[in-house]
């Protein structure tokens, strides 16, 4: 079954159903159907609300249905982005019609079949572009007599994948005979089997209950078929309504089916009116549950909103990422979308900046003299040198002063030794000067090699020295002088 309503005033949103399937799996008919409708847009109008101008869409497009975040003006539109809301609900019950057998042949049949003979029907030539269901079984004959009568059989259109390409009619007539007036008497109807028994019609006692069955193919002399369609018999609940019989209510309709397509489940319930006069449990179920049978379930195409821009990277400086994302548009109960919605990628800038590191100061060295002022040092070494702009390294070596005991004074022979000694480097110099050449101030030596290292751990010194190898006449002796220069060395804690 198919139908569409339109959505007044709007020219072109609509409510409806199409191919609805109202047969089970065992060829009966459906008892009730309960479908919600939610509203599809035909694409030939481009407003978004039902005030909107009408402006055809050009070009035209897909039919598709609405969802709640097609656009903010829109009267579904719901800025949360759930499903979107049902505008309309559809019930078709099954009345049974008892005692009738009915023909599927129109009123008009004899001036369609008019010009038809009894040719044998052509090989089909149903183009591949049109996709028909399966032809149903043919009809009793229009004629009860042997008077000349037609009988028809009818397909359901699917599918046309090419409008230019024209789709032959969905209905087939061919001629026919009353009953017994083919040449095979041995007419035969084709039934299908029995559908499960009704309910027992008492509560408590005796009752009935009934089961039906269909003609799945009536007999090829277009006969009418005899055999019964409909079977009743005896039902006995509780056996006898006695003291321990349990006194219960009719059944309740059945509930809703727990799938809105497809298979699912359905119940109803009945109550325990009075319990058995003999105190006995009362066993009476009050819940039954059948399979229900719905629509096939159909998808739809993902709808997807475009892709966001990409976002700025994670990091201000080297290896990052950065993310895009979309949204899912089309409701997820009306069809399975795996559609990735994010996508992340690497992103590279410049090498971020790599200031220097240093280990810990090691401890203070000993006090490089015995007596008198001198100095010790400590020292720290470096374990990461500076990259791309990073901080410069400080210092490695600190120096303070140390003050030990006063040294002894030396005797009388001895400072009269020193100021001999300073006397005659004075009036070397000074013969160098009457000589009036003018040479360098001094030559050095080369340095020497690095002294072993104070300490095997934790922080020691190493020393080299460069001495004055000869002295030039010139008036700045005082800056020919002996160099020493110091060092850290086996920095590692011990």
């Amino acid at each position: 079954m198919s139908f569409l309503a339109m959505m007044g005033p709007s020219p072109d949103w609509n409510v409806g159903l199409s191919a609805e399937d109202l047969c089970t799996k065992e060829c009966g008919w459906v008892q009730k159907v309960i479908q919600d409708l939610i509203p599809w847009d035909a694409g030939t109008d481009s407003g978004v609300t039902y005030e909107s101008p009408n402006k055809p869409t050009v070009p035209q497009d897909k039919i598709r249905p609405l969802t709640s975040l097609d656009h903010p003006q829109s009267p579904f539109y719901d800025p949360e982005g759930g499903p979107i809301i049902p505008v309309a609900r559809v019930v078709m019950e099954r009345i049974a019609r008892k005692g009738e057998q009915c023909n599927i042949v129109p009123d008009n049949i004899d001036d369609i079949v008019a010009d038809l003979v009894t040719e044998e029907k052509e090989e089909d030539d149903t183009p591949e572009t049109c996709i028909y269901s399966n032809w149903s079984p043919w009809s009793a004959c229009s004629s009860a007599t042997c008077d000349k009568g037609k009988r028809m059989r009818q397909r359901m259109l699917k599918a046309q994948l090419d409008l230019s390409v024209a789709c032959p009619d969905t209905q087939d007539f061919e001629p026919c005979m009353g009953p017994g007036c083919s040449e095979d008497e041995a007419s035969t109807c084709m039934m299908s089997e029995w559908i499960t028994w009704s309910p027992c019609s008492a509560s408590c006692g005796m009752g009935m209950r009934s089961r039906e069955r269909y003609v799945k193919q009536f007999p090829d002399d277009g006969s009418m078929c005899k055999v019964p369609t409909e079977e009743t018999e005896k039902c006995i609940v509780n056996e006898e309504c006695e003291p321990s019989s349990c006194i219960v209510t009719e059944w309740t309709e059945w509930e809703e089916c727990s799938a809105t397509c497809g298979m699912g489940m359905k119940k109803r319930h009945r109550m325990i009116k009075m319990t058995p006069a003999d105190g006995s449990m009362c066993k009476a179920e009050t819940t039954e549950v059948e399979k229900c049978m719905m629509p096939e379930c159909h998808t739809i195409p993902c709808m997807l909103s475009p892709w966001s821009d990409w976002s700025d990277c994670s990091v201000t400086c080297g290896k990052g990422s950065r993310t895009r994302q979309r949204m899912l548009k089309s409701p997820a109960e009306l069809g399975d979308c795996n559609e990735e919605l994010k996508q992340v990628e690497k992103c590279m800038l410049p090498e971020c900046p790599i200031s220097c590191e240093l280990t810990e100061w090691s401890h203070w060295s000993e006090c490089n003299k015995s007596c008198g002022k001198g100095h010790m040092i400590r020292t720290r070494m470096i374990t990461m040198e500076p990259q791309f702009g990073g901080t410069l390294c400080p210092e490695t070596v600190q120096r303070k002063k140390c003050r030990l005991r006063k040294c002894q004074k030396s005797s009388g022979s001895e400072r009269k030794r020193l100021k001999e000694a300073r006397e005659k480097r004075r009036s070397e110099r000074a013969k160098e000067e009457i000589d009036g050449e003018q040479l360098p101030v001094c030559k050095m030596k080369p340095w020497t090699s690095w002294t072993e290292c104070s300490k095997f751990c934790s922080g020691g010194i190493q020393e080299r020295f460069m001495t004055v190898k000869k002295r030039f006449k010139s008036s700045q002796i005082t800056s020919c002088k002996d160099k020493k220069e110091i060092r850290a060395c086996n920095v590692h804690p011990c």
